[in-house]
C-alpha cells in the first residue's frame, strides 16, 4: 500500500481495519484448553502451558469483538469461558489455576506449593483480575455460562484476595489457599481496578465500583503522589513500598525494577473510567480523580517518552528518571494512545490531541507488523525487533483496546461502552 492510499494512524478507518487484523491474528490462539502463547510468526508455542491471564484476556477481546458484529467471535469468546470454567479452574477448592496443571490435580499441587515452602503461588490476583474481566465482558456479549462464572470469579475475589483493613488486593494464594506471598504488588492491583469497573457494569453493584475507588486511592492518591507520580510497584505485606525490589532483575516481565511509565499512564486512563463510572452510579467522583490522572500523564511523558534520545516509551526508569531498561513495549504505547484519547475527550485540551496522533504514527511504523500480523511486542532501543523480555506475540489485549476505544466512548468499562455507541452511531 503506497503512502498516498495508507489510511492515517488513529483515524477510524485505520482504527477498524487494525481491529479485523488482530481479531484474525488471535483466533490462531485457540488450543483445546484456551488460548496459548502466539510466536512472532502467530503459532502457538507449544512448550509452553496454557495461562490464565492469556485465556481470560483474549476471551474478553472476543466478547467485544462479538460485541462489534466480527463473524466468530462469539465461538472464540464461549471457547474462552469454556477453558476458564473448566481445565483452568480449581473445582476442588476453587479459583483459578495460573496455568493448566501438566496431569496435576489440586491436591498434588497442593503438595508441590507446600513443598516448595510456600514461595510458588498457584493462584494469583492478576490472573484473577483477568477472569472477571473476561466473564464480565461476555456477560455483556450475552454468552451463555458468563455470568455463572462472574459470579463466582467475584465470590473468590471478595473470599481470597480483597482486604478489607487494607481497602486493596492480596497478590498470590499456594493451591488450597492455606498461605498467601509475602508480598503486594500494583500491578495486580491496577488490573483489578479495570476488572472491578467492569464487574460494575456487568452486575450493576456500585460495590465494585466503590472498591475501584479505594485501590486507586491508595496506590496513586495515596503512594504515586507522595513519590513525586513515580509509582512503587512493589510493597510488603502491610503495603510499605520495597524501592529496590527486583533490583537484580530489572526486567522482569511482571514485577520489574523501578518505575513502570506504561503503568502510570493506564492508570491515568483508568481514573477517567473510574469518575465516569461514580458519577453514573449516582456516588460522587472525588475532584482528585482527574487531577492526578493528569498529572499522572504529564509525568510519564516528560520522564518516559523519548527519555534516551529515540523514540518510544523506555520499559522502566530508575527513581532518578534514569532508564534502566530501555526496550520499547508494545503495551505501553497502547496505553499512552489510550489515555491521550481519553484526556482529550475528558477535558478538550488539543494538546493531548497531538500526543495521541504522534503515538499512532510511532506504532504504526515500528509495532505494526505487516508481515506476520499484530504488533510487535517489543522492540530494542533502536526500535528494532527484540525479545529480551517479551517473546513472542502472546495476545491483543492491550492493542485491540487501543484500536477500539476511540471509536466507541468513554464509560466505565470497554465493554459497557459498545451498546451505547452502536445506539448513538458512534462506531466506525
Amino acid at each position: 500500500m503506497t503512502a498516498s492510499t495508507h489510511p492515517v494512524p488513529g483515524d477510524p478507518a485505520w482504527l477498524r481495519a487494525q481491529e479485523g487484523h488482530l481479531v484474525e491474528f488471535a483466533a490462531g490462539a485457540a488450543v483445546p484448553d484456551g488460548f496459548g502463547w502466539l510466536d512472532a510468526r502467530g503459532e502457538v508455542e507449544p512448550d509452553r502451558p496454557t495461562e490464565t491471564w492469556i485465556t481470560a484476556r483474549m476471551t474478553h477481546v472476543f466478547s467485544l469483538a462479538h460485541l462489534r458484529g466480527d463473524a466468530g467471535a462469539a465461538k472464540l469468546a464461549d471457547h474462552g469461558l469454556a477453558a476458564l470454567s473448566g481445565p483452568l479452574r480449581d473445582a476442588d477448592l476453587g479459583g483459578w489455576f495460573d496455568q493448566v496443571p501438566e496431569g496435576a490435580g489440586a491436591n498434588e499441587l497442593r503438595e508441590r506449593s507446600h513443598k516448595a515452602g510456600g514461595k510458588r503461588p498457584d493462584k494469583s490476583a492478576y490472573p484473577h483480575a483477568f477472569v472477571v474481566l473476561a466473564a464480565s465482558s461476555a456477560v455483556l456479549a450475552d454468552r451463555p455460562g458468563a455470568r455463572g462464572l462472574l459470579d463466582e470469579a467475584l465470590r473468590v475475589v471478595d473470599e481470597h484476595f480483597w482486604e478489607e483493613e487494607a481497602a486493596c488486593v492480596r497478590e498470590s494464594w499456594d493451591a488450597d489457599w492455606s498461605a498467601t506471598e509475602p508480598y503486594r504488588g500494583a500491578n495486580s492491583a491496577m488490573h483489578c481496578v479495570e476488572a472491578f469497573l467492569a464487574a460494575a457494569d456487568a452486575t450493576g453493584d456500585a460495590l465494585w465500583t466503590r472498591r475501584a475507588l479505594a485501590v486507586a486511592e491508595r496506590l496513586v492518591h495515596g503512594v504515586a503522589a507522595a513519590h513525586d507520580w513515580r509509582l512503587p510497584e512493589h510493597f510488603t505485606p502491610d503495603w510499605k513500598p520495597l524501592p529496590d525490589y527486583n533490583r537484580d532483575r530489572p526486567d522482569h516481565p511482571f514485577r520489574p525494577f523501578g518505575s513502570t511509565t506504561g503503568h502510570l499512564l493506564e492508570w491515568a486512563r483508568l481514573l477517567v473510567h473510574l469518575e465516569l463510572a461514580l458519577e453514573r452510579a449516582g456516588e460522587s467522583a472525588p475532584d482528585w480523580l482527574l487531577g492526578d490522572a493528569e498529572l499522572l500523564f504529564a509525568n510519564a511523558v516528560r520522564r518516559g517518552w523519548a527519555v534516551d534520545g529515540a523514540e518510544g516509551f523506555a520499559y522502566t526508569l530508575d527513581w532518578q528518571d534514569r532508564p534502566v531498561v530501555r526496550q520499547r513495549m508494545h503495551w505501553v504505547v497502547a496505553e499512552a494512545t489510550m489515555t491521550a484519547w481519553t484526556l482529550a475527550r475528558r477535558t478538550g485540551d488539543e494538546a493531548y490531541t497531538g500526543h495521541y496522533d504522534r503515538w499512532w504514527s510511532y506504532a504504526d511504523r515500528f509495532h505494526v507488523d505487516r508481515e506476520h500480523g499484530s504488533w510487535r511486542h517489543e522492540l530494542d532501543p533502536a526500535n528494532q525487533p527484540s525479545g529480551s523480555v517479551w517473546a513472542g506475540k502472546p495476545d491483543v489485549y492491550h492493542a485491540y483496546q487501543a484500536a477500539l476505544l476511540p471509536q466507541v466512548g468513554l464509560a466505565g468499562s470497554i465493554a459497557a461502552a459498545l451498546p451505547a455507541a452502536r445506539q448513538n452511531g458512534e462506531t466506525a
